[in-house]
C-alpha cells in the first residue's frame, strides 16, 4: 500500500544551486539596456539600496540617484527619530556584539518625528535626486502622506510578509488600492514569495513588488520563525504571477528581488529567474557613503518583542561607484555588480533585462565547487 502523505513538498532553489546557460548569440556588453521603470520613475540601473538605517541616508539617496539607481530611506528608522542620528550611530557601533540587540531596541524606542521626515525628503529633492521612502503597513496611512507632501517620488510599503488581505482588530486596516489612489505617486509593496500572494497584491494596483522573506545577510527570520522561500524559486514564482497578471490585464508589474544576493553571479541569477530589479543591502552598506561605517543591521533587528536580525560587520570597500561600477580590486564578485550584469547579458545575447528573462537556467548544486580544489583548499589555510 502506498504510504499516505500529510502534505506535498516541492523542491525550492537558492542562488548556490543553479547556474545560467549562455546563449547561442553573444553581444557587446556596452549595447545592453538596464532601465527599470517604476511607475512614472525610470532608473538607469536596476538597483535599489535597501531601507536599512546603516545604508540609506539622504546622502546615500543622492549618491545612488546620481549613479542611476535609487536608495530607499526608512521612515521608521533612527533618522526619523533623532535630530542628530550620528551620535546614536556611534553608540550602536561601539557596544559589544552581545549588547547590540538590546542597544538597538532602546535606540528605536524614541518617537518618530514627522518634522525629521519632511526635512530629509526635502534634503534629497533639493539635490534633484529621486527620493524613495519606506514604512511598514501599520505606519503607512500616517507617514506616507507626510512624505508625499514633502516631495517623495516613490512610496515603499514593506514588511517581512505583506498580503493584500490582512485580518486585524482595527476597524479599517490598510487598503492598498485606496492608498495608491490617494497618494498619486508610484507605490512599491513587499515582501512576497508566492504566486497567489503576489498576484493579489498586483491586483491592488501596485507599481512594483519586492520579493524575498528572510534571505538577507542580517536577517534571522528563517531561524526565529521558520518562514521563507529560497530566492531563485521565490523570484520565479512571483515572476509567474507577473506574467499571469500581464496576460489578464496587459499591465506589466516589475518585481524586485530583495535579499540573498552576495556576488555578481547571484545578482545575474536573480534576473534570469525573472527579476526586473534587485535590492541590495549589506553589499552597499560597505560603501563610504553609508552611515553604518562598516556595520549593518536589519529593520526587524530592534523589534521590542521578537527581534529578527543582528548587527554584523561588513567592512569597507570604498565608494558606491566602485562597488557598483568598478574597477574591481577583488576577484570574488563583490565589486562591479553592473559590469557583471552587462557581461552576463552579453554572454546570453540579451539586449534588455526582459531578454535576460528568457535565458536558460539549470540546477547545478556543484557550480561553485566544481574544479575549484585549489581555491577551496587555499582559502581554508
Amino acid at each position: 500500500m502506498e504510504r499516505p502523505q500529510f502534505k506535498p513538498l516541492r523542491r525550492a532553489y537558492g542562488f548556490d544551486e543553479v547556474s545560467i546557460v549562455p546563449g547561442d548569440v553573444t553581444i557587446n556588453p556596452d549595447q545592453t539596456n538596464l532601465d527599470l521603470k517604476l511607475g512614472s520613475v525610470t532608473l538607469r540601473i536596476p538597483v535599489l539600496a535597501a531601507a536599512l538605517d546603516a545604508l540609506s541616508s539622504p546622502k546615500t539617496a543622492v549618491a545612488m540617484s546620481q549613479l542611476g539607481g535609487m536608495a530607499v530611506i526608512n521612515l521608521e528608522g533612527l533618522q526619523a527619530r533623532y535630530a542628530n542620528p550620528d551620535e546614536i550611530f556611534q553608540h550602536i557601533l561601539s557596544v559589544p556584539q552581545k549588547e547590540a540587540t538590546g542597544t538597538l531596541q532602546k535606540a528605536y524606542s524614541a518617537p518618530i518625528q514627522e518634522k525629521f521626515i519632511t526635512d530629509h525628503v526635502r534634503e534629497v529633492k533639493k539635490a534633484k535626486a529621486i527620493c524613495a521612502v519606506s514604512m511598514t503597513p501599520a505606519w503607512t496611512k500616517k507617514l506616507a502622506p507626510v512624505a508625499v507632501e514633502a516631495g517623495a517620488d516613490i512610496i515603499v510599503v514593506q514588511s517581512t510578509v505583506t498580503t493584500a488581505r490582512h485580518i486585524s482588530k482595527s476597524v479599517k486596516g490598510l487598503i492598498i488600492s485606496e492608498l495608491i489612489q490617494k497618494l498619486g505617486v508610484p507605490v512599491v509593496v513587499g515582501n512576497a514569495v508566492s504566486f497567489s500572494g503576489s498576484l493579489e497584491l498586483m491586483e491592488q494596483g501596485i507599481d512594483a513588488l519586492l520579493v524575498g522573506v528572510g534571505p538577507g545577510a542580517i536577517c534571522t527570520t528563517r531561524e526565529v520563525i521558520g518562514v521563507g522561500v529560497p530566492q531563485v524559486t521565490a523570484t520565479m514564482d512571483c515572476a509567474a504571477a507577473r506574467e499571469e497578471f500581464k496576460r489578464r490585464t496587459g499591465k506589466y508589474i516589475p518585481i524586485i528581488t530583495d535579499g540573498g544576493i552576495r556576488t555578481g553571479g547571484d545578482l545575474c541569477k536573480a534576473f534570469v529567474a525573472g527579476a526586473d530589479g534587485v535590492m541590495l543591502g549589506s553589499q552597499l552598506t560597505a560603501s563610504d557613503e553609508a552611515p553604518g561605517k562598516g556595520y549593518s543591521w536589519g529593520m526587524a533587528s530592534p523589534h521590542m518583542d521578537l527581534p529578527r536580525g543582528t548587527r554584523i560587520k561588513v567592512g569597507s570597500k570604498g565608494a558606491l561607484k566602485k562597488i557598483l561600477f568598478g574597477p574591481s580590486s577583488v576577484s570574488d564578485g563583490t565589486e562591479n555588480y553592473i559590469g557583471a550584469l552587462r557581461t552576463c547579458m552579453g554572454y546570453c545575447g540579451a539586449f534588455t533585462i526582459q531578454d535576460l528573462h528568457r535565458a536558460e537556467m539549470v540546477v547545478a548544486p556543484a557550480i561553485r565547487t566544481e574544479g575549484k580544489y585549489h581555491q577551496l583548499t587555499q582559502t581554508m589555510q
